[in-house]
């Protein structure tokens, strides 16, 4: 298994998922190494959670600034952390947006902002799921954040 840090117990630790083995064993013609399988919930080299950040996109979407949108949920995170994750999902836009694009059209949006464009086009490519950034990593089998 694959444990790291839970954002939601101090010192807690949670199951992100589990560590594969490629066998190189008799006949088998795998490499002998090992790689990480992670949960669709889990952002890898990250304490946020999918759902969690999703929460938090979801607020800037509606109009919330980052400090306000942390405030109120409450984030077990430091601001700067809050905002540097935004950063980074600022910067990541233009591949999730390739992604995107090649199998959902993009809806019309009255967003001027490109990143909030690309919120409202994840949103409405998964609409059925609870947490788009989940979805979207389950989707296309590659990490949110790169």
């Amino acid at each position: 298994m694959l444990r790291g840090n839970d954002p939601a117990v101090v010192n807690g630790q949670i199951v992100r998922g589990q560590r594969a083995f490629c066998s190189d064993r008799g006949q088998r013609g795998g490499c002998g190494k090992t790689f990480p399988l992670f949960l669709a919930g889990v952002l890898p080299r990250h304490t946020f959670t999918a759902g969690l950040l999703w929460t938090l996109l979801r607020k800037l979407l509606a109009g919330a600034t980052i400090k306000a949108a942390a405030e109120i949920l409450h984030l077990p995170f430091s601001l700067e952390a809050v905002y540097g994750i935004v950063r980074r999902c600022r910067h990541r836009q233009g591949a999730v947006r390739s992604c995107l694009s090649r199998e959902h059209p993009a809806p019309g949006s009255g967003q001027i902002d490109p990143f909030f464009q690309t919120l409202e086009h994840l949103r409405k490519a998964f609409a059925q799921d609870s947490c788009a950034l989940a979805a979207y990593q389950r989707h296309f089998q590659s990490a949110w954040l790169g």
